[in-house]
């Protein structure tokens, strides 16, 4: 019996330690939701997609799948974790699809193009350049990698993660523009 406890101790200790609580695995841990796609980025999915008043319902259906695709596709790695107290930030390189770049490429041809865009009574459609901009979405293919600094801050002894700037929101949509 003192050889089984003995044997047991140290995965009791990393079982009920703060071990998987380290600013790391929590950094992890969130990347990892956009990945799996669980119920709280597609709840926030679904709430940016009903608030884009550019959309159609068939619209807002193409951005969600586009997007689902997109975030299982982010990939992630990992660069320095800085621990100062009860402060911690980790820096992560993430490589998503440019959507950037074909958001400005859309913006660009509807300067260039605007009557392309124009409905029977020959007036703009926003309707018509947001089904432009979503076919240009999904025909990206190039990739980008952007840099986070991601905060956190210990509370009851576990790290959570500060609310994101909008600035790494749009990188983790591969839509930030510097």
């Amino acid at each position: 019996m003192k050889k089984l406890l003995v044997f047991l101790l140290p995965f009791l200790f990393i079982g009920c330690g703060t071990v998987s609580s380290t600013p790391t695995k929590k950094v992890e841990s969130f990347m990892a939701s956009y990945q799996t796609l669980d119920d709280k980025v597609v709840e926030q999915l679904n709430t940016t997609a009903d608030s884009e008043t550019k959309f159609n319902k068939e619209q807002k259906e193409e951005y969600i799948k586009l997007m689902k695709n997109h975030y299982q596709n982010l990939t992630y790695e990992i660069k320095d974790e800085i621990i100062d107290g009860e402060e911690a930030t980790v820096v992560v390189e993430i490589d998503v699809t440019d959507y950037s770049s074909a958001m400005r490429d859309a913006e660009d041809y509807l300067n260039e193009h605007k009557e392309e865009f124009n409905d029977e009574n020959d007036e703009y459609d926003e309707t018509l350049f947001t089904t432009y901009r979503l076919n240009k979405l999904k025909e990206s293919k190039e990739r980008v990698k952007y840099t986070l600094n991601i905060y956190l801050t210990k509370v009851d002894n576990e790290w959570q993660i500060n609310d994101l700037t909008n600035t790494d929101r749009m990188k983790i949509q591969g839509m930030y523009q510097d």
